[in-house]
């Protein structure tokens, strides 16, 4: 039998690893995993695979137009994708909704030069567990998930130029 005493330091453990993964904004660098594959069409009527980006350094963002913080890290987005992109980095923008109409009024407003794929039937979003509004991946060169990121708020851009520069010097 545990003590009392034991037993409240697991419990603690517990819940200290439960708000870890769960909480909204929390980075968790996760143990390197193979990304799962998909294919989505993207707004030129193409398909993208993710393995077919093996070697380069890609940041899957999983994104609805009904979605503020989403709304306010799109140009933050395109800031780092200009940046880095000469350096093997790419993003794909997942939009989530069924229906692309409002992402593409979106992306005139907000205009983005990385890939945006439509993912309308959630398939891609089920795969990846995509729990919050906007969640991020990183995968690195070998397509393997490095890092999560679950929300946005103003200055979470600074951890993913943090973990772009770690990954594209791999």
């Amino acid at each position: 039998m545990f003590s009392s005493s034991r037993k409240r330091t697991t419990l603690r453990m517990i819940v200290l690893a439960m708000v870890l993964v769960l909480a909204p904004g929390l980075t968790v660098a996760a143990q390197p995993t193979a990304a799962p594959d998909f294919t989505l069409k993207g707004r030129d009527g193409k398909n993208i695979k993710l393995s077919e980006l093996r070697g380069q350094v890609v940041m899957i963002n999983f994104w609805a137009s009904w979605c503020g913080p989403c709304r306010q890290e799109m140009p933050l987005l395109e800031q780092l994708y200009q940046r880095y992109k000469p350096l093997g980095f790419t993003i794909l923008g997942v939009n989530v909704e069924e229906d692309s109409s409002a992402a593409e009024k979106l992306l005139r407003d907000i205009p983005v030069s990385f890939p945006i794929l439509f993912d309308t039937s959630n398939a891609v979003s089920r795969l990846y567990g995509v729990s919050a509004m906007p969640s991020t991946f990183m995968v690195d060169r070998n397509g393997n998930l490095r890092y999560l990121h679950k929300g946005y708020l103003p200055g979470y851009e600074d951890e993913y130029q943090r973990q772009v520069r770690e990954l594209v010097r791999q």
